[in-house]
């Protein structure tokens, strides 16, 4: 009985001194050169009203296809649309162009449990002397590094940065 006792005590002591992993927010990680530009074009990006928390979500599309999961200990420091505008509108190569972003879809999917993707669709209308002069739709993803929170985190915010550089793209075309 006292042997059971003691590793009791000690099971528990070691138990206790595990440190508890604290809730993580992130952003795109916006470089610290980077400020905002004088006279910038009006970004303005509009998202279906589940975008709008700072869940990071995903999918397990092997297991449960329409069922939408959340990251427990891992969070956005802002809402995905506000990320996306505040990196969009840091930018200096909007060619003077006031645009509406229309985030769809921001998630990461799992193909199988140790295989995931990000996924970001949106499309994009530009405008100049308030009249419409584009409309472009975005298809974006990649793999991610690793099938977790943080894949995900560092897929999303490769993905956002592919998304301004498309967005560039796509301006100087018209």
């Amino acid at each position: 009985m006292r042997y059971l006792l003691i590793g009791w005590l000690v099971f528990f002591n070691v138990g206790c001194s595990v440190p508890v992993k604290q809730l993580a927010l992130h952003d795109f990680g916006l470089p610290v050169s980077v400020a905002p530009q004088q006279g910038r074009a009006l970004i303005t990006v509009n998202a279906p009203t589940w975008l709008w928390d700072n869940r990071i979500r995903y999918r397990l599309l092997f297991a449960s296809p329409s069922q939408v999961n959340f990251y427990g200990l891992d969070r956005w420091i802002a809402s995905p649309p506000e990320l996306l505008e505040q990196l969009l509108s840091y930018s200096d190569k909007t060619q003077n162009y006031a645009l509406i972003v229309k985030l769809r879809n921001f998630e990461q999917q799992f193909d199988t449990p140790d295989r995931a993707r990000v996924i970001l669709r949106f499309f994009v209308e530009a405008y100049s002397d308030n009249k419409k002069v584009g409309t472009q739709e975005f298809n974006l993803q990649q793999p991610t590094k690793t099938p977790d929170a943080a894949g995900a985190i560092s897929g999303f915010t490769d993905l956002a940065w592919k998304a301004g550089e498309k967005i560039q793209s796509w301006l100087a075309g018209l």
